[in-house]
């Protein structure tokens, strides 16, 4: 199964950090945003990672490379310096990323959400009507008023009580049959229309989750993480 990291975003909301260096390559520890997602993806079994570039992509390009030195093989869809938004993106992206289903990471969340699980979930997807799976969390401060719901037969809904897409799915390539390649499109109002037709799955989780996308929480995702290594290196201490 393959994985695609969403890593074209402007962090339009991280400036100055991000004048010079694009988002995903902001550190956290010894890791930037992105190594981190790939070394968990590594982990998980995901050996083939795609990765949308965009604003200053050459430079995730050059730093990351072909992905050997960690253990997976990258490949690139540059959408030019503008960006593609989510949708059109993932629609470009599908010549790479084959016909069966894939998981979507966003590029600029700290998260510990299991990623294996997407293996099991993308059997799902392959027969029948359904067409994507999102993990959902509790309503930050910042996002109170939440994205989607869950109804009782585990399928995504506009009612209430709402959660937050956390940004990481599975999701069949014929989600996006009416996106066409390199078309700028969001990903909301597909989400929408799926919620409306029962062609969407959910999961509410409490695994970690942290939207990087200020400099205010980058710097939570800093504590965070010196504080889970501190804990992991108890652990491992002879």
């Amino acid at each position: 199964m393959k994985a695609m990291i969403l890593a074209a975003g402007r962090g339009e909301r991280m400036r100055p950090l991000t004048d010079k260096t694009p988002k995903p390559l902001l550190s956290l520890g010894s890791e930037t945003l992105i190594e981190r997602h790939i070394r968990r993806l590594q982990a998980k079994g995901f050996y083939e990672i795609v990765i949308n570039c965009a604003y200053l992509g050459k430079q995730i390009q050059d730093f990351l490379d072909d992905g050997s030195r960690y253990g997976v093989s990258i490949a690139y869809s540059d959408e030019g310096e503008q960006g593609l938004e989510t949708a059109g993106g993932i629609a470009t992206a599908l010549p790479l990323l084959g016909d069966e289903p894939f998981l979507v990471v966003n590029g600029d969340i700290l998260t510990n959400i299991d990623f294996q699980a997407a293996l099991l979930i993308a059997s799902t997807l392959k027969t029948g009507s359904l067409k994507a799976h999102l993990w959902l969390v509790p309503n930050p401060p910042h996002h109170p008023q939440g994205d989607f719901g869950i109804d009782i037969q585990g399928c995504l809904t506009q009612q209430s009580p709402c959660y937050t897409f956390s940004g990481v799915a599975v999701y069949h390539p014929i989600f996006f049959e009416e996106v066409s390649a390199n078309e700028k499109k969001p990903l909301a109002p597909l989400l929408r229309q799926g919620a409306e037709q029962n062609t969407i799955t959910a999961t509410l989780t409490d695994s970690l989750w942290l939207d990087v996308g200020t400099p205010e929480r980058l710097k939570m995702a800093q504590t965070i993480v010196q504080e889970v290594d501190k804990i992991h290196s108890l652990f491992e201490a002879p």
